[in-house]
Protein backbone atom coordinates (compact mmCIF):
# COMPACT_ATOMS: atom_id res chain seq x y z
CA UNK A 1 0.00 0.00 0.00
CA UNK A 2 1.17 3.27 -0.94
CA UNK A 3 2.54 5.69 2.27
CA UNK A 4 3.28 9.15 0.63
CA UNK A 5 3.54 11.33 -2.39
CA UNK A 6 6.66 13.96 -1.90
CA UNK A 7 9.21 15.36 -3.52
CA UNK A 8 12.91 14.14 -3.16
CA UNK A 9 15.98 15.13 -3.51
CA UNK A 10 19.17 12.59 -5.19
CA UNK A 11 22.22 13.44 -5.43
CA UNK A 12 24.59 12.35 -7.54
CA UNK A 13 25.99 9.14 -5.88
CA UNK A 14 22.86 7.87 -6.77
CA UNK A 15 24.98 6.66 -9.93
CA UNK A 16 27.50 5.09 -8.01
CA UNK A 17 24.47 2.78 -6.94
CA UNK A 18 23.42 1.91 -10.49
CA UNK A 19 27.01 1.52 -11.46
CA UNK A 20 27.45 -1.43 -9.47
CA UNK A 21 24.36 -2.90 -10.72
CA UNK A 22 25.72 -2.74 -14.05
CA UNK A 23 28.91 -4.10 -13.05
CA UNK A 24 26.66 -7.60 -11.87
CA UNK A 25 26.35 -8.38 -15.86
CA UNK A 26 27.44 -5.44 -18.37
CA UNK A 27 26.84 -7.94 -21.25
CA UNK A 28 23.17 -7.83 -19.92
CA UNK A 29 22.70 -4.51 -20.57
CA UNK A 30 24.41 -3.64 -23.44
CA UNK A 31 22.53 -6.58 -25.15
CA UNK A 32 19.23 -4.53 -23.70
CA UNK A 33 20.97 -0.95 -25.00
CA UNK A 34 21.55 -3.30 -29.07
CA UNK A 35 18.68 -4.90 -28.84
CA UNK A 36 15.78 -2.63 -27.50
CA UNK A 37 17.47 0.53 -27.75
CA UNK A 38 16.83 0.91 -23.88
CA UNK A 39 18.72 3.34 -22.40
CA UNK A 40 20.90 1.74 -19.79
CA UNK A 41 21.24 5.06 -17.67
CA UNK A 42 17.28 5.29 -17.13
CA UNK A 43 16.91 1.23 -16.48
CA UNK A 44 19.49 1.71 -14.18
CA UNK A 45 18.14 4.79 -12.36
CA UNK A 46 14.57 2.46 -12.31
CA UNK A 47 16.21 -0.36 -10.66
CA UNK A 48 17.63 1.88 -8.56
CA UNK A 49 14.36 3.77 -7.27
CA UNK A 50 12.58 -0.11 -7.33
CA UNK A 51 15.45 -0.69 -4.64
CA UNK A 52 14.95 2.37 -2.44
CA UNK A 53 10.53 1.59 -3.04
CA UNK A 54 10.15 5.31 -4.29
CA UNK A 55 8.02 4.67 -7.63
CA UNK A 56 7.75 7.31 -10.71
CA UNK A 57 4.76 7.55 -12.99
CA UNK A 58 4.74 5.87 -16.73
CA UNK A 59 4.24 9.44 -17.60
CA UNK A 60 7.49 10.35 -15.14
CA UNK A 61 9.36 8.09 -17.27
CA UNK A 62 8.65 9.17 -20.59
CA UNK A 63 9.99 12.44 -19.17
CA UNK A 64 13.10 11.24 -18.43
CA UNK A 65 13.41 9.45 -21.80
CA UNK A 66 12.87 12.59 -23.54
CA UNK A 67 15.85 14.74 -21.58
CA UNK A 68 18.44 12.96 -23.09
CA UNK A 69 16.46 11.65 -26.25
CA UNK A 70 18.17 14.26 -28.10
CA UNK A 71 21.22 14.84 -26.93
CA UNK A 72 22.16 10.47 -27.05
CA UNK A 73 20.55 10.35 -30.68
CA UNK A 74 22.29 13.58 -32.05
CA UNK A 75 25.75 12.90 -29.45
CA UNK A 76 26.24 9.83 -27.94
CA UNK A 77 24.93 7.65 -30.04
CA UNK A 78 26.93 8.43 -33.61
CA UNK A 79 29.93 8.63 -31.17
CA UNK A 80 29.46 5.17 -29.77
CA UNK A 81 29.13 3.83 -33.09
CA UNK A 82 31.49 5.52 -34.68
CA UNK A 83 34.03 3.96 -30.92
CA UNK A 84 32.87 0.57 -32.53
CA UNK A 85 33.74 0.96 -36.18
CA UNK A 86 36.95 1.78 -35.21
CA UNK A 87 37.88 -0.09 -32.67
CA UNK A 88 39.75 -2.56 -35.44
CA UNK A 89 41.74 -0.05 -36.70
CA UNK A 90 42.83 1.70 -33.28
CA UNK A 91 45.59 0.55 -30.86
CA UNK A 92 44.74 -0.11 -27.22
CA UNK A 93 45.56 3.53 -25.28
CA UNK A 94 43.85 4.83 -28.59
CA UNK A 95 40.22 2.94 -27.93
CA UNK A 96 40.60 3.55 -24.57
CA UNK A 97 40.58 7.30 -24.90
CA UNK A 98 37.51 7.13 -26.84
CA UNK A 99 35.98 5.04 -24.02
CA UNK A 100 36.91 7.85 -21.92
CA UNK A 101 35.21 10.03 -23.70
CA UNK A 102 32.38 8.31 -24.47
CA UNK A 103 32.12 7.96 -20.40
CA UNK A 104 32.30 12.10 -20.63
CA UNK A 105 29.15 12.42 -22.30
CA UNK A 106 26.95 9.01 -20.27
CA UNK A 107 28.43 11.46 -17.29
CA UNK A 108 26.23 14.46 -18.61
CA UNK A 109 23.30 12.03 -19.77
CA UNK A 110 23.33 11.44 -16.27
CA UNK A 111 23.58 15.24 -15.25
CA UNK A 112 20.67 15.81 -17.32
CA UNK A 113 18.83 12.76 -16.01
CA UNK A 114 19.33 13.79 -12.30
CA UNK A 115 18.67 17.46 -12.85
CA UNK A 116 14.92 16.21 -14.05
CA UNK A 117 15.00 13.23 -11.36
CA UNK A 118 14.97 16.18 -8.18
CA UNK A 119 12.00 18.30 -10.08
CA UNK A 120 9.32 15.27 -9.93
CA UNK A 121 7.50 13.71 -7.28
CA UNK A 122 7.52 9.94 -6.57
CA UNK A 123 5.47 7.79 -4.40
CA UNK A 124 7.32 5.65 -1.63
CA UNK A 125 6.05 2.24 -1.40
CA UNK A 126 6.19 -0.45 1.47
CA UNK A 127 8.61 -2.44 0.61
CA UNK A 128 5.84 -5.52 0.46
CA UNK A 129 3.85 -4.10 -2.15
CA UNK A 130 3.61 -6.16 -4.89
CA UNK A 131 2.05 -2.93 -7.63
CA UNK A 132 4.10 -1.55 -10.25
CA UNK A 133 7.80 -0.87 -10.46
CA UNK A 134 9.88 1.73 -12.13
CA UNK A 135 11.38 -0.94 -14.41
CA UNK A 136 8.60 -2.28 -15.25
CA UNK A 137 7.38 1.31 -16.30
CA UNK A 138 9.94 2.19 -17.96
CA UNK A 139 10.72 -1.02 -19.85
CA UNK A 140 6.92 -0.82 -20.96
CA UNK A 141 7.80 1.96 -23.05
CA UNK A 142 10.21 -0.58 -25.51
CA UNK A 143 6.93 -3.33 -25.54
CA UNK A 144 8.65 -5.30 -23.07
CA UNK A 145 8.22 -6.25 -19.63
CA UNK A 146 10.13 -6.67 -16.17
CA UNK A 147 10.63 -10.69 -16.74
CA UNK A 148 13.34 -9.90 -19.13
CA UNK A 149 15.55 -8.74 -15.90
CA UNK A 150 14.65 -11.65 -14.19
CA UNK A 151 15.91 -13.99 -17.07
CA UNK A 152 19.35 -13.01 -17.04
CA UNK A 153 19.98 -10.82 -13.46
CA UNK A 154 19.77 -12.39 -9.89
CA UNK A 155 16.69 -10.82 -8.69
CA UNK A 156 18.53 -9.62 -5.76
CA UNK A 157 19.88 -6.97 -7.54
CA UNK A 158 16.10 -5.80 -9.08
CA UNK A 159 14.59 -4.99 -5.32
CA UNK A 160 16.39 -5.64 -2.17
Amino acid sequence: MSQSIHHQMFSHTIWRHCEQNYSVNPEFYIHLQDSYQVNINILLLAQYLDQQHYVLTQQHWETLTSVVDKWEANVLQPYRRLRRITKVYLASDEYQNMLDVELIMERKSQNMLLQKLNLLDGETVNSDDSGSSNIQHYLSLFGLDETIMLELIPQGVIRS
